[in-house]
């Protein structure tokens, strides 16, 4: 019964590519759909959902989550009853001591921002063991200007290990960089705008182990973006004093307007609080403007929308293989992280593709994606993102910068059908533009 109802959905999803593609993409989506391994893919993918998903019902139920959890706070927030649970239910699922979830954060960037400026002093050194951060960040702790507030204009000294090879971790020279001055270590899990491969937990747990081994005071700092709910663990579970991401990619669901986490051990926490607050007041002030229940949902649908994501990707990456362009991860490999890497490798191809998938959205259908120049990036960056949120990435969106080797970055999705026909119409329109042939 089961079987019959999944192929019925599948040629329903076909028939409605009807009219609208070229006969050898709809040959290829048919491939795809009754390929086996692409269907093992699948079920794997929806045992880690449905492991996630019970993880997070039995943790609202032990916290004994009311309505009454909903209400919002103006002001300076104090006494926001639901507020504060939410922070201990998040920290909960995430393994961690303390959380901070504020709207008041506005982004990934800004939450690593709160915790590396707040457990960071002057003479203090920052090791990258990942490679150079995302560019947002590495502006950050770089520059680009003195006396700016950079990271290095209040005397923080930083280095980098790259990726050796760019493909895997270099733990020699990971073990050779730390100094009696490290106070902290960044792990990047995703992949930012590299192609190097994202993280694993296990592999997060690996370089946390060596870390501690030097010295077991170092702070480990995870950039946690695009990776929240993919894996059954978060990195808090595998020792990491520090964990961040923005609430309108992964753990929001797509119904976090806006917002940001902290998670970890709680005097790190607070250190955080109080940098985005005030020293001395930290997590007593902040007001949820009536954003408690959107948070609280959106963290409960977070592990079906982030397999929703992941199922189109599937597709997504099987599709572009099969029309000969290099993709990352495989279709069928085990993912680590939201991100769908296609290597294009042409800027006329990046700027078809993108406004394809802008096509393919709810809002913005109509507006036609360009690159420009963006804060935080050093060469024009395109985005494609019709999504209800802005900037969000769980939801369906796109985005290059417009650099060799001209790979775009494709994530989110809140169901798989619109992803899959995002990447039909973007392959369709490749062909329409005789940037590929059939």
């Amino acid at each position: 019964m089961t079987v019959c109802s999944i192929e019925m959905e599948e040629h329903l999803l076909i028939h409605s590519f009807q009219d609208k593609f070229d006969r050898h993409l709809m040959e290829l989506a048919e491939q795809i759909y009754s390929d086996d391994n692409i269907k093992q893919a699948h079920a794997c993918l929806d045992k880690t959902v449905r492991t996630n998903q019970l993880r997070l019902l039995d943790a609202y139920r032990s916290a004994r989550v009311s309505d009454v959890d909903f209400t919002t706070t103006t002001g300076y927030g104090y006494d926001d009853g639901g507020r504060d649970k939410f922070e201990q239910v998040f920290a909960a699922i995430f393994g961690a001591e303390a959380a901070l979830i504020r709207p008041q954060i506005v982004s990934g960037t800004h939450a690593l921002t709160l915790c590396l400026y707040g457990t960071l002093f002057p003479g203090d050194e920052l090791v990258s063991i990942t490679g150079r951060p995302y560019d947002t960040l590495a502006g950050i702790i770089l520059g680009n200007k003195r006396r700016a507030g950079f990271l290095r204009d209040y005397g923080i000294n930083y280095k980098e290990v790259p990726w050796k090879k760019d493909t895997d971790l270099d733990f020699e020279a990971i073990e050779a960089a730390i100094s009696p001055q490290t106070r902290a270590v960044l792990i990047q899990r995703s992949r930012g705008y590299s192609l190097r491969p994202p993280l694993s937990i296990t592999q997060i747990a690996q370089l946390i182990q060596l870390i501690k081994s030097i010295n077991p005071a170092i702070i480990t700092i995870v950039d946690n973006c695009y990776g929240e709910f993919v894996e059954t663990k978060e990195p808090p579970v595998v020792g990491a004093d520090l964990t961040a991401g923005s609430l309108i990619k992964n753990p929001g669901g797509g119904l976090a307007p806006c917002g940001g986490y902290v998670a970890g051990r709680k005097e790190l926490v607070e250190l955080a609080a109080s940098r985005l607050i005030a020293p001395g007041l930290g997590q007593e002030c902040g007001p949820s403007l009536g954003l408690n229940r959107l948070f609280y949902q959106g963290l409960y649908l977070a592990p079906l929308i982030v397999g929703e994501a992941l199922h189109g990707a599937i597709f997504v990456a099987q599709l572009f293989k099969n029309l000969g362009f290099s993709v990352y991860p495989e279709p069928t490999a085990t993912r680590y992280d939201l991100v769908q890497t296609i290597c294009l490798g042409d800027a006329e191809k990046i700027r078809v593709f993108c406004q394809a998938i802008q096509a393919a959205s709810p809002v913005n259908s109509y507006v036609y994606p360009e690159a420009a120049p963006m804060p935080g990036y050093d060469t024009p960056v395109i985005m494609a993102a019709g999504t209800f949120v802005q900037g969000s990435s769980i939801e369906l969106s796109a985005d290059a910068p417009m650099r060799p080797p001209f790979t775009v970055f494709l994530q989110g999705g809140l169901n798989r059908y619109q992803v899959e026909y995002g990447a039909m119409l973007a392959a369709q329109s490749l062909l329409d533009h005789n940037l590929i042939t059939s």
